[in-house]
């Protein structure tokens, strides 16, 4: 199973639109997962039309009709793993064991908020997955997004992927 994990689209205040190269890699997937902070519906509506399987959580970011749309949390299964999605973790430091405490039945930890692409393991073995920005880099050398192979109840490969400009 193919997953895209995106994060932070702020669409439109970061970006007018999501990169070509983000919407063919969700027309890939087989399942989209976005962590929040979509900024505008229409980007909720577009993913709606292209994913294949979306889930999807609202940010902080994220006005009435998103929050009315979405969870602020998000859980599923997929590939034989349990998933936990939210936008927000706090800081870095201590974030596997706020992890571990508040997603106490999850394997695996998709999340967003910082646009800084983490994957970590807590001491009990949940995977955190930040996907950075597709749009928004901040601080970041690049945009990016990650991607996951599943099967079998572990992921079999994470990339991160640079989003090309332009």
């Amino acid at each position: 199973m193919k997953l895209l994990l995106i994060s932070d689209t702020h669409v439109p205040k970061r970006a007018r639109a999501l990169p070509a190269q983000v919407l063919a890699a969700v027309d890939a997937a087989d399942v989209v997962i976005h962590a929040g902070d979509w900024v505008d519906a229409a980007t909720l509506d577009l993913l709606e039309q292209h994913a294949r399987r979306l889930v999807g959580v609202w940010g902080n970011n994220d006005g009435p009709e998103l929050r009315r749309r979405l969870p602020e949390v998000a859980h599923v299964e997929l590939g034989g793993l349990r998933f936990a999605v939210v936008h927000e973790t706090g800081p870095a430091t201590g974030r596997e064991m706020r992890a571990e405490r508040d997603h106490p039945d999850a394997d695996v930890l998709v999340f967003g908020h910082s646009h800084i692409p983490w994957d970590t393991v807590s001491p009990r073995g949940l995977r955190l997955l930040n996907p950075g920005s597709p749009t928004d880099r901040r601080r970041q050398p690049v945009c990016t997004y990650l991607t996951l192979d599943v099967a079998d109840g572990r992921i079999a490969d994470v990339t991160l992927v640079p989003v090309e400009r332009g």
